[in-house]
């Protein structure tokens, strides 16, 4: 799960499993709309949807026709005066439109929603290979922006393309789902003891809850197979046989799903921060409390061999020393950072956060952070800086209600199981010895745990195809043993690590010219490396 490091940090995108604070977006709450009124039918008893009819080779379900032959209107992506985003676009020449998909594909002729697509065309109309469709992660991370970011990182290649962002069903711009929360993540630390993890499983049931009142018609439809199917009506209306896909992180098992699900549709596909689709459940992030704890003994050591700057702590263990200060006075009184109140369950968040990148540039964001929550613990009076305004502003108030009810909604919407919350405090304090930073936050649990029952049963990835993936070998979300997994799987694919990152998501943002010229060549050819590759650090 991820977003662009540039966009990092939003609360939401903590579990694509990406923590990313400094792009917090401004989304309106309110009811669906619904181009139909036509209430939505349930699907079979059996949790699949009902035959629509089987398609053709690449060919379209009759059922669907008029999805898949729409007619798209593009236009300026601007909304409003405040749109920045929108601006950048329309000054980049990016086009956005909207397409519209069935609420419910069981029954295509009921309720519609819109897809919000954005579009930076080809310009070598000679050598265009097609549209390559781009998604950066979370569940729920937005990507009309990822044009820009591509249009500049595959160089000339990107000529050859109709670069495609898509915000997901009920995300961003595309018929926003929002559950009213008081707080912008589901995703926080068990804190210290049980009487920390009993006020985080009220909490989660208590966001189960506001979801199932506030949207539960649309619940049992967002879900990553809607989303890939939503993909399919996208191919369908851009006129194209197929497309090719790049998905970071949480966009890598959409990816998988969408090859399943529509077998020989896509052509060249690129994976970067790679999920083992059979590890994706509820509690994603378990796999990478190893990481996490390693990133955070990294982090420390390269903060103490700089404590004359940043003053905290001149060995590792002091500094993880003062991490650890601060968390202990968070429990015992909330923090007072400018206008935010910060306790137990958030601190461990915005550390998280921190550690998705091993670049200098990020150790030193998470340092200077650091500093004004150690003064905060001494309870000293602090302004928050840009970074942690925008982190606190999206993780403890309504602002970031609609990502992280978007996020929770889906991966609840896959995978949701009743586990019995013990179960949850059991894993966090087994794993706290080895763990103690990490396992509280990483192994507790989340609103999926009172989610109503997916319709649809997790997807099963059992197929093969070519496909070109990206992992960092300390990868802090999806971890590089999910990678190998899933070149494993898919014995034509080939893996491209970075040995000994700390890095979510490598592509574009990393700067490892080795990945970057990896990925650009397969590309702009469509012909995979020979055998895995290693691109070490540079």
């Amino acid at each position: 799960m991820r977003t662009n490091t540039r966009l990092r940090v939003t609360a939401a995108a903590a579990i694509r499993v990406t923590v990313a604070a400094a792009a917090v977006l401004a989304l309106g709450a309110g009811a669906l709309p619904a181009t139909a009124a036509t209430p939505t039918e349930p699907l079979s008893a059996t949790g699949k949807p009902p035959s629509l009819g089987k398609p053709t080779s690449l060919g379209t379900p009759p059922s669907l026709g008029r999805y898949y032959d729409q007619t798209l209107d593009w236009h300026k992506c601007t909304l409003g005066p405040d749109d920045t985003t929108g601006k950048e676009l329309d000054a980049a020449g990016v086009q956005c439109a909207d397409v519209t998909v069935p609420l419910d594909y069981s029954d295509p002729g009921g309720r519609t929603i819109t897809v919000a697509l954005s579009r930076l065309r080809a310009t070598d109309s000679a050598r265009r290979v097609g549209p390559l469709l781009l998604n950066n992660g979370g569940p729920g991370g937005p990507s009309l922006d990822m044009p820009l970011l591509f249009g500049k990182a595959m160089g000339k290649v990107a000529r050859k393309y109709d670069l495609i962002g898509m915000d997901p069903r009920f995300v961003g711009r595309s018929t926003p789902l929002d559950c009213g929360w008081d707080v912008g993540s589901a995703v926080f630390s068990a804190g210290r003891d049980r009487a920390g993890f009993q006020r985080s499983v009220a909490r989660q049931r208590d966001l189960a809850e506001r979801c199932r009142r506030t949207n539960g018609d649309v619940l049992p439809h967002v879900t990553t197979r809607n989303t890939a199917r939503d993909m399919d009506v996208i191919r369908g209306a851009l006129g194209a046989k197929r497309i090719s896909y790049f998905g970071f992180s949480y966009g890598s098992y959409l990816g998988a799903v969408y090859t399943e699900l529509f077998p020989g549709r896509t052509d060249r596909m690129v994976l970067d921060g790679v999920i083992d689709p059979a590890r994706y459940s509820q509690t994603l992030l378990e796999d990478a409390t190893a990481a996490n704890e390693r990133a955070l003994d990294d982090w420390a050591a390269w903060v103490a061999a700089r404590d004359e700057t940043y003053g905290l702590g001149s060995t590792s263990d002091a500094v993880r020393d003062t991490v650890e200060r601060i968390q202990e006075a968070a429990a015992d009184k909330p923090l007072r950072v400018g206008k935010f109140r910060v306790d137990e369950h958030f601190v461990p968040v915005v550390f998280f956060a921190g550690l998705g990148s091993d670049l200098d540039r990020e150790r030193d964001q998470l340092a200077s952070v650091t500093r004004t929550l150690a003064r905060a613990a001494d309870r000293d009076r602090v302004e928050p800086g840009p970074w942690l305004t925008k982190m606190l502003e999206s993780l403890t108030t309504e602002a970031g209600s609609h990502q992280g009810s978007a996020q929770s909604a889906i991966l609840c919407g896959d995978v949701a199981a009743r586990r019995g919350t013990q179960s949850y405090w059991r894993d966090i304090q087994a794993g706290r010895q080895t763990a103690p930073f990490a396992s509280p936050l990483t192994r507790n649990i989340s609103a999926c745990e009172f989610w109503d029952r997916p319709v649809e049963a997790p997807t099963v990835v059992d197929n093969d195809i070519p496909a070109l993936l990206v992992n960092a070998t300390g990868d802090t979300r999806t971890t590089y043993a999910g990678a190998r997994q899933v070149r494993e799987n898919w014995s034509r694919s080939r893996l491209v690590t970075v040995p000994g990152a700390n890095q979510h998501g490598v592509y574009a943002d990393y700067g490892n010219a080795c990945v970057d010229k990896r990925v650009n060549a397969y590309l702009d050819t469509g012909e995979l490396p020979a055998r895995d590759v290693v691109c070490r650090g540079e």
